[in-house]
């Protein structure tokens, strides 16, 4: 039986652990042919399955000022094309204002929201040629709400909000849908060394969700598949919130 991805090629960033990771396998799983994209010495590995037209995986800086063009040249070459785009790398931080430094806001801003932009922006003329071009990005229920120290990152979430609505609407002409996804707690490499000190704090993120738990990486794969497959075909400029209900009550 053909995968729900069955002959795309999808690129997936930030895919050495976390989201990434489980979404680049559970697209391969699928059938899509996947490059997954990282840091160098992340443990970046190519996501594999008998099911997929191949893995590959590229170890790059996404904020380097090639690292758009050496992507999509490799998906081009490796993949023959791009059919899903799935903007998922992200860095995150915890400053008060009178804290923090240009630096750290910049870095937080070219992570999140400078490199999706231009990967976008170099990737559009494969996705153009496909005949169901999807991009997604990973946003953070942090776009629409916020907390002491987090500035930077819900800036630059509700900046990846915006980015995105206004693609979906830009693209649509070309058939190219664009939405958000908005998790909630999730365990991921991000956050799991903090949550390992402190089991309290990850106790209370998972009372507050209405599902009692905190989320896993998988359970951010398959909403992101769901955005990339054919289900999907007439949802754009969407934020499709994930949270296990965690801001019901917000």
């Amino acid at each position: 039986m053909a995968g729900r991805l069955a002959g795309r090629r999808a690129i997936v960033t930030g895919a050495a652990s976390g989201i990434g990771k489980a979404s680049a396998a559970l697209f391969a799983a699928e059938g899509a042919a996947v490059l997954a994209v990282d840091l160098p010495g992340k443990g970046l590995e190519a996501p594999s399955s008998s099911k997929s037209g191949g893995g590959h995986a590229l170890e790059i800086d996404i904020t380097a000022e090639n690292a758009p063009e050496r992507i999509v040249s490799t998906a081009v070459s490796k993949l023959g094309g791009i059919d899903v785009l799935f903007n998922n790398a992200g860095v995150s931080g915890r400053w008060r204002i009178e804290e923090m430094t240009d630096e750290q806001w910049d870095r937080v801003q070219a992570v999140n929201v400078r490199a999706p932009m231009r990967i976008v922006r170099a990737a559009l003329p494969e996705l153009k040629k496909s005949k169901a071009g999807r991009i997604i990005n990973t946003a953070s229920v942090m776009a629409e709400m916020t907390d002491i120290g987090l500035a930077a990152y819900c800036a630059s979430k509700a900046g990846v909000a915006g980015l995105t609505r206004t693609l979906a609407l830009e693209l649509g002409k070309f058939g190219i849908t664009a939405n958000y996804i908005l998790p909630g707690a999730i365990r991921t490499g991000m956050t799991s060394a903090f949550w390992d000190e402190r089991p309290d704090v990850a106790e209370i993120w998972a009372k507050k969700a209405a599902l009692r738990r905190v989320g896993a990486p998988d359970d951010m794969a398959h909403v992101a598949l769901f955005l990339a497959s054919d289900d999907a075909r007439f949802v754009t400029g969407h934020g499709l919130c994930a949270d296990g209900g965690l801001t019901l009550r917000c």
